[in-house]
């Protein structure tokens, strides 16, 4: 059964900085293409990162240069560093294997196993 498990998230000030993690049970990281998606409220999904099986990292145009993806195989556990938050980067993050999103669609609309974990960013 996949399992997954999203944690870090939390309320910073503009400039701070968190770690999410996600760890996962029933398949492994370097068999999958990984990647991370946030809802912001009222506003459809996003993907803002993504990470290959080999390892190659992706990041969307807007956290390019501030968030960090990674993982470590032998924990089965993906990271994305936040750095120099932005209230716009307030969102809830997911970690799945990796999807193609529809124009339009919340993040409800995947099959996303975890529950998310909430990133709120205060001007």
């Amino acid at each position: 059964e996949v399992q997954v498990w999203e944690r870090g998230g939390g309320s910073v000030q503009t400039g701070g900085s968190l770690r999410l993690s996600c760890a996962v049970s029933g398949f492994a990281l370097d068999d999958s293409d990984m990647g991370w998606y946030r809802q912001p409220l009222g506003d459809e999904c996003q993907q803002v990162s993504s990470i290959s099986r080999h390892g190659s990292p992706w990041y969307a145009d807007p956290v390019k240069g501030r968030f960090t993806i990674s993982r470590d195989v032998s924990k089965n556990t993906m990271y994305l560093q936040l750095n120099d938050l932005k209230p716009e980067d307030s969102a809830v993050y997911y970690c799945a294997t990796e999807v193609p999103l529809v124009h339009g669609y919340a993040c409800d609309m995947y099959d996303f196993r975890g529950q998310g974990t909430q990133v709120t960013v205060s001007a």
